[in-house]
Parts: structure tokens; C-alpha cells; sequence
């Protein structure tokens, strides 16, 4: 509730001009029946019998005075109607307005926030959830906003208004309105009991069918090969059935809501005229005053359904609002300190110092004790079967995780002593899956560095090796990149991101596998190129291919998260047995 009353501040003014809105079409409302109450006790009743007693002039007279003033009268319920049609329209403006306003800040709070994420929360929310909070419940808040203020507003004054405006026309049918008050009360709080802890289960659902919709469209291919077509269906479909048993008994669940206030609708004018009609043969009470109280009996009625509107929104609305205040109140465990450590250098060197690190809620490290320097226009390669945690190693030094034990340091000084700007700026990161976002080669080489020119966007493509089959393309460096960059092949899509991370001209750059899509020859020659046009800067590569990191300065070899071999080529072929049997089974006939 506090982001919510948070978000809230900068519109204020509106909220003031939904609430005098809201007054006004409320007070007027209940003018309408007294107006007409008038009309019918004096205006008819009240000149009809004088006018019967009189004859003559006097009986003229009396006829004309009565059409003046059913017709004054008329008049002024006309303009309170249109008073009351114009407070509508200003209310549903200025609420549209509010909540289009809410919604837009609140998301753009959720996904700043889900922005600042390490990769430790992103372990606690699934992406497909993630996806859910910042549309469907953000959705539900402005739902809430925009509908509901104007019901708890409205609803209450008309409700209260309408019953202290009934009991002053006819005091002794009062109890009718508390009747129908207290039928509709019980029906209302049942209803809320039953529904409300239906919607938690279906944002669940939600977040679980984005999740398999999400997960079985991205692995189209891999689901088409092995023929698990009709497995991915299964599993889609009974989630789907999930969804729509629940959906369904909070559907019949709340329809049953307006056949009751339709009952109670019908049955309470009945039981009015019936009570009344006695009261006006004793003479107790006026027509005008009983159709009075009829009207304000359906304003009764017309507040409380939407009262129950809001029994049918605000739980909905509460999940989400839960559900977005936990990605909101996340604490990040990976902070920047308050006085930081500048490093400000074209040449930087790399060192992990005694670094172990385990993931959250992990029985043991991912990595341990792993000391290694990378000198500034040195490669660095790392080798290992997978998952002995060569990508856990290199994902410590831009922060994407921090360290458990140990320190990883950039010219000296510990990353963490380092602000995440400055950090990242010296870092060039190619991971292991290529990620290339909707728009065009030159849009997505723009993102990391704005002003650079078309030179050196074609350089950097050059060096890739991507030059060669972006020129082919009909609109060459304007060529459309859809979502993922599903429309280039996995070698095309990997030396695009080598391309775009060799614009950025970084002191330090990690590749993790990023040349496991590429033949020999595009391989050899990439590898060449990096060496001759980034000769200052510190390179890691994380590769599979001995025949590729052969000729490395420094070649790792890692076995169950920890180092077992550190040197060149050749020595490594001595000295590590683990190194040994991965370049015999590559790299038989050289070695």
C-alpha cells in the first residue's frame, strides 16, 4: 500500500477533482427524487385539489399557476440532471486520467526496479512472473483506480445520502431500507469469503502459463525435433484447464451477485407500494413521498451494487498490488557503496584472489579457490567440461554475482569497491547466449555506444567477421533484427554480439563460449583479428575447442569448480592430465 500511496502524490489535483466530481453527482442524484416528489404533492396533488373546490377566474388562475410550476419545477429537475450527466463525465475524466497516470509510473517503478536485479533475485522470480507483474497486475491497479475510486466514493455518500433522504420522507418505512440493507450485507460478505483467495490462485495460474507458453514457443525447434509436440500441448492444456475451472467458479460465484440485487430490485419496490399504499389511504403519507422513497430505495440498492462491484475487483486488485510490492520491497544483494573507487584506464588487468563462490540456497561452492591474473593485451583462456563453473567464474567480475569468499579486483581495486557504471563501462560481455534485440544491425550496435559512426560500426563488423554476410543483405547495415535475432542463423547472431561488444572499445573483454557456432576458418580468423585490433585490452575466453585457445597466453583448465591446470599449451600437455585428455580426443593428429 505504501508504493501505491507513493505513486499516488503527483496526482493529487485529480484525485481532488475526481471526489468534488463524485460530490457533486452524488448530491445532485439525490436531488432528482425531492424534485420530483414536489412536482407530484404540490404540483399535482396540491393544485388538483384546490383547483376542484374552485370555479370561475379563481379556477383559471389556479390552472395556470399549476402548469408554471410543474413546468419551473420540470425545468429545475432538467438542469439537475444535466448537472448530474456533466459531474459523471468530469469524474470518469479526471479518474482515466489518474489511473492511466498511476499505471504508467508504477510500471515504469517495477521495471526500473526489476532492472537493478542481480542475477540473485532473478533466481527468485521466474521471468515469465516478472512478465505478469508489470502487465496483468499493474493491469488490475488501474482497474481499481479507475473504476473503483469512483465507487467508494460514490457508492457511500449515495448509499448513506440516500437513506437519511428516505427516512425524512417516510420515517415509518424505514425499516424496509434496513431489511434490504441487511439481506444485501449478508449476501456480499459470503460472497467475499468465498471469491477472494480465488485470485492469488489465478495469478499463479497466469504466471505458470506464461512460463510453459514462454518456454514452448522460445524452444519451438527443439520441441519440433524430438516430436514432444503433443507433450507441450499436454502440459499447456492441463494448466489452461486449471485456469479455467478456477476462473469459472469465481464467475458463477460472482454472477450469482446481480440476479440477487435484481431480486432484491424488484422485491423491494413491491413490498414499498404495498406498505405504502395502506399509509396513503390513512392519509399518513403523500404520493409524491412514497414514489420518493422508491427512488431513493433503488439508490440504495444502485450503491450497493457497487459495492459488490468492488467485492469483485479490490481482491484482485490486492493480490496484485501484494504481488507488485514484493518485487518493489526486494532488497538487492548486490549494492554499489556510497563512496566508491574510480578506475579510470584504457589498460586494466584482472585478478582473482582465493575466489570461491556458491549460488544462494546452494549445498556447496560453485567455484573454489580460483586465483588467476589476466594482464592487460593478454588472452586468457579457460577450458573445462561443462558445468565445472567457468561461467559462474567470469560472471563475478561484472557483478553479476558477488563473491563468496576472496576478491576479484580491476587494477587493484575490489569490484565492489567500484560503482556499477564505472565497472560495466570497462567490461566488453559476449554470454553464451546471443541476445539481439528487435530493430535493425545498426540499432543494436547504437545501444552501446551512441555516437559511433558508420565506420566504426562497419570496423567492429569487420573484426567480427560479420562484415561479409551484412553486406550481402539487401539493406545491409539496415537490415531488420527481429525479437532474439531469430532471423540469423546461430554463427551470424554470435558474431554480431562479438561485433557489438568490439565497438564498445573496452580495457577488458569476456567472451563465454561465444565462438561455439563458428566453422574453423571464421573461428581462426576472428581470434586473429581480436589479437591484432584489441592488443591493449585484457580478453577471457571461455572456449571448448583446444585447437582455438592453443596459442593463448594463459590457458585454465577447470574440473568441479576448481583450477587443476594453469600455463600455455604446451605445458598444460605435460603438467594436467585433465588438459591431456581433452586435447588427445580433439586434437589427436597435432599432438
Amino acid at each position: 500500500m505504501k508504493h501505491l500511496l507513493k505513486h499516488n502524490k503527483p496526482y493529487i489535483p485529480l484525485i481532488i477533482g475526481v471526489i468534488f466530481a463524485l460530490c457533486l453527482q452524488a448530491y445532485t442524484n439525490l436531488t432528482l427524487p425531492n424534485i420530483m416528489s414536489d412536482i407530484v404533492n404540490v404540483g399535482i396533488q396540491g393544485y388538483t385539489a384546490q383547483i376542484e373546490t374552485a370555479v370561475g377566474a379563481e379556477k383559471e388562475a389556479l390552472i395556470a399557476r399549476q402548469q408554471s410550476y410543474i413546468l419551473k419545477t420540470g425545468l429545475k429537475m432538467l438542469g439537475v440532471s444535466v448537472l448530474v450527466s456533466l459531474a459523471g463525465l468530469l469524474s470518469q475524466f479526471f479518474s482515466a486520467r489518474w489511473g492511466a497516470g498511476l499505471s504508467r509510473d508504477l510500471r515504469k517503478t517495477v521495471f526500473t526496479k526489476i532492472e537493478s536485479f542481480s542475477g540473485v533475485e532473478f533466481d527468485k522470480f521466474s521471468t515469465a512472473s516478472l512478465i505478469t507483474r508489470t502487465t496483468n497486475d499493474i493491469n488490475a491497479i488501474q482497474m481499481i483506480t479507475t473504476m473503483g475510486m469512483r465507487m467508494m466514493i460514490f457508492a457511500p455518500i449515495m448509499g448513506f445520502g440516500a437513506i437519511f433522504m428516505a427516512v425524512k420522507k417516510a420515517p415509518s418505512m424505514a425499516w424496509i431500507n434496513a431489511l434490504c440493507v441487511l439481506l444485501v450485507a449478508c449476501v456480499m460478505t459470503i460472497m467475499f469469503k468465498v471469491v477472494s483467495p480465488k485470485f492469488l490462485v489465478i495469478q499463479k495460474i497466469v504466471d505458470k502459463l506464461n512460463l510453459i507458453a514462454r518456454e514452448s514457443l522460445s524452444g519451438l525447434l527443439v520441441v519440433r525435433a524430438f516430436s514432444t509436440q503433443k507433450y507441450e500441448q499436454d502440459r499447456y492444456d492441463e494448466t489452461n484447464r486449471e485456469f479455467k475451472e478456477v476462473n469459472l467458479f469465481v464467475n458463477r460465484a460472482t454472477s450469482l451477485l446481480n440476479p440477487a440485487m435484481g431480486l432484491f430490485n424488484t422485491l423491494i419496490p413491491v413490498l414499498i407500494v404495498w406498505v405504502g399504499a395502506g399509509r396513503i389511504a390513512q392519509s399518513k403519507l403523500l404520493v409524491g413521498d412514497m414514489m420518493a422513497f422508491i427512488q431513493y430505495s433503488a439508490n440504495i440498492m444502485q450503491a450497493f451494487m457497487m459495492v459488490s462491484s468492488m467485492f469483485v475487483m479490490a481482491p484482485r486488485a490486492l493480490v496484485s498490488l501484494k504481488r507488485i510490492g514484493e518485487v518493489l520491497d526486494t532488497e538487492n544483494e548486490i549494492t554499489e557503496k556510497e563512496n566508491t573507487i574510480p578506475v579510470l584506464s584504457d589498460r586494466c588487468s584482472v585478478e582473482f584472489k582465493d575466489v570461491s563462490f556458491a549460488y544462494p540456497n546452494s549445498d556447496g561452492y560453485a567455484i573454489e579457490d580460483i586465483s588467476f591474473t589476466v594482464n592487460p593485451g593478454e588472452i586468457t583462456a579457460v577450458i573445462g567440461s561443462t558445468g565445472c563453473g567457468k561461467t559462474s567464474m567470469v560472471n563475478l567480475i561484472p557483478r553479476l554475482y558477488d563473491v563468496s569468499k576472496g576478491s576479484v579486483s580491476i587494477n587493484g581495486v575490489d569490484v565492489r569497491d567500484m560503482a556499477f557504471d564505472n565497472l560495466r563501462s570497462l567490461i566488453g560481455y559476449v554470454p553464451q547466449k546471443s541476445s539481439l534485440l528487435s530493430g535493425t544491425i545498426n540499432s543494436n550496435m547504437l545501444r552501446v555506444k551512441p555516437d559511433a559512426t558508420q565506420e566504426e560500426i562497419k570496423k567492429a563488423c569487420e573484426i567480427a567477421q560479420a562484415a561479409d554476410f551484412i553486406e550481402k543483405l539487401p539493406e545491409r547495415y539496415d537490415a531488420p533484427v527481429s525479437a532474439g535475432g531469430s532471423n540469423f542463423s546461430g554463427g551470424q547472431k554470435q558474431r554480431l554480439c562479438i561485433a557489438r561488444a568490439v565497438l564498445k572499445k573496452s580495457p577488458i573483454y569476456i567472451f563465454d563460449d561465444s565462438f561455439s557456432a563458428l566453422d574453423f576458418t571464421t573461428d581462426l580468423n576472428l581470434r586473429k583479428a581480436l589479437k591484432e585490433n584489441l592488443s591493449d585490452s585484457a580478453i577471457i575466453i571461455i572456449g571448448q575447442r583446444v585447437s582455438s585457445i592453443m596459442n593463448s597466453e594463459q590457458i585454465i583448465v577447470m574440473d568441479e569448480g576448481k583450477i587443476v591446470g594453469k600455463g600455455m599449451h604446451g605445458e598444460l600437455l605435460k603438467t594436467c592430465e585433465q588438459y591431456r585428455e581433452i586435447a588427445y580426443s580433439q586434437l589427436e593428429e597435432e599432438v
